[in-house]
């Protein structure tokens, strides 16, 4: 099984688990189908985080190699824009407004 835990420094609360699905939870198989669902991103919900800059922190993924989704767009709330982990999971960013 593989996995990376995500915590802010300085923050013991909380913390995000990202997994590949896989042994020893899911057969070979049956690991291979959920992960070609999430990657169509027909398996769930997203991970949603903010940022004071959306187009500076997408500009700054991007170059990392980061697999973008979707640019930085105008949305009612602010300014968005998508991502795929390297596991799949779904991943929105947001300059929030106002």
């Amino acid at each position: 099984m593989r996995w990376l835990t995500i915590r802010v420094p300085g923050d013991s609360d909380r913390e995000i688990l990202l997994e590949r699905p896989g042994a020893p939870s899911l057969d070979d198989a049956t690991a291979a189908s959920v992960r070609e669902l999430l990657t169509k991103g027909t398996a769930g919900g997203h991970l949603f985080f903010t940022t004071d800059d959306a187009h500076a922190t997408y500009r700054d993924l991007a170059s990392r190699g980061v697999e973008m989704t979707d640019e930085p767009t105008e949305r009612p709330y602010g300014i968005d824009f998508g991502l795929r982990d390297p596991f799949g999971n779904h991943i929105r960013i947001a300059q929030m407004a106002g």
